[in-house]
């Protein structure tokens, strides 16, 4: 860049005057004889400031370009995937996220949308839930009653009943309107793990360290029925739409499909090597799913044709429920999976993992097509994803719980 006369002058003068004003006398009588300028009032500590905007603005420019690239990746994945498509293939979790929020003491283990309202409810190892407004970011209620860590929640389908479960042996049932604890079921032998509400909201489902699987009756809170199979930990379980069908998985390495009522498990999958910590069932929209290689797998119309496993082995595993036959196995986590979740478009599947990570797999490739690097400062130990607002929460052991935004 050249410049002009007007422009040298000017810049000589702030540096004489930066010279004489740093005490460095010599060199300024030096300079203001060579340079044959003078001082100006008007240059007087023009230099420094000059410095500290090229300091702002090499910042602004190294965020611009941070925010590129990740458009840049964005847009990447889209031709990838053959284009936008009415808009739903970018309705994908994006970084930065839209809140941090902070309250919680402890690991925030888990975390569950309401299906009604704008409203996220975190548990916690601080044995604590928050009610949060995922719109806004504000604390609206702290729940207390359980005397250890909480492990899982699930709302009935209107809202009205919150279930959670703990390390204290126990599952609390919270009349949401109130915020008021309206029942305790007891029965289990050692910490309950899970809590999963089945569609008609009568009975509910608890997984938990005793290796059994209870279903309780809600009105009663009594246990009308305990499945017994697994060898160890049961660490979740999930409830087809129906509510003909369980599925968990445990610590003794296997996923187990069990029919609610004869109280059997009707298929077992020993796909991984190390535990089973999470679990997802398709939605209506996957009926059909071509793996890379090209072969097609045919479901029946409707949700759960298809399983998803993350385990401590660091893969993802996608069965076909009908068949038990493993289709797929996705690798890219560089530690344990800790929350899976299928998109309800069918074609990707959401996790999260003790490697800090969230990434996006488009189900028929095989491929994370989108990866969050350093979600959380440690572990992302839990994730919920909204089927309508399209947003994901996610907890960590950094005790914070984060909303991230797909529009």
């Amino acid at each position: 860049m050249v410049l002009t006369d007007k422009q040298k002058e000017d810049l000589h003068r702030a540096i004489l005057d930066y010279l004489k004003t740093a005490g460095f006398a010599d060199s300024a009588d030096s300079f203001e004889r060579e340079a044959k300028v003078s001082s100006s009032d008007g240059t007087r500590g023009q230099l420094e400031q000059k410095w500290t905007s090229v300091v702002r603005l090499q910042k602004k420019i190294m965020d611009l370009e941070e925010k590129i690239q990740q458009m840049q990746e964005d847009m990447g994945s889209v031709h990838k995937m053959g284009g936008l498509k009415n808009g739903v293939d970018a309705q994908l979790p994006r970084p930065p996220e839209a809140f941090a929020l902070s309250g919680h003491r402890d690991n925030i283990t888990a975390v569950k949308f309401h299906p009604v309202f704008s409203l996220a409810v975190s548990g916690s190892l601080d044995a604590t839930m928050k009610v949060w407004d995922y719109d806004s970011g504000q604390l609206e209620r702290t729940l207390k009653g359980h005397t250890n860590a909480v492990n899982g929640l699930s709302f009935d389908r209107t809202g009205n009943l919150l279930a959670s479960c703990s390390s204290d042996m126990t599952i609390k049932l919270w009349a949401f309107q109130s915020f008021e604890c309206k029942k305790t079921l007891q029965g289990h032998e050692h910490s309950v793990s899970d809590v999963v509400f089945m569609p008609s909201g009568d009975f509910l489902a608890s997984a938990s360290r005793d290796r059994t699987i209870r279903l309780w009756e809600v009105s009663t809170g009594f246990c009308v029925r305990t499945l017994k199979g697994h060898e160890e930990w049961v660490r979740s379980v999930i409830v087809s739409e129906d509510g003909s069908s369980l599925v968990s998985c445990s610590q003794d390495k296997t996923v187990r499909v069990w029919d609610v009522a004869r109280g059997e498990f009707m298929a077992v999958m020993r796909e991984h090597d190390h535990y089973v910590e999470c679990i997802a069932l398709s939605p209506a929209s996957l009926s059909q799913l071509e793996t890379p290689e090209g072969v097609i797998y045919k479901g029946k119309p409707g949700p759960g044709n298809f399983l998803a496993s993350g385990s401590r082995d660091r893969t993802i595993k996608i069965y076909e429920v009908a068949t038990s036959t493993t289709i797929m196995t996705l690798v890219g986590h560089d530690n344990w999976v800790r929350g899976l979740q299928f998109h309800p478009n069918g074609k990707y599947l959401i996790s999260v993992s003790d490697d800090r990570s969230i990434r996006v797999w488009e189900l028929k490739t095989g491929r994370a097509v989108k990866t969050i690097h350093d979600a959380h400062k440690h572990f992302v130990t839990c994730m919920d994803f909204h089927p309508k607002a399209l947003c994901l929460a996610t907890g960590g052991v950094d005790n914070v719980l984060k909303i991230w935004s797909s529009r």
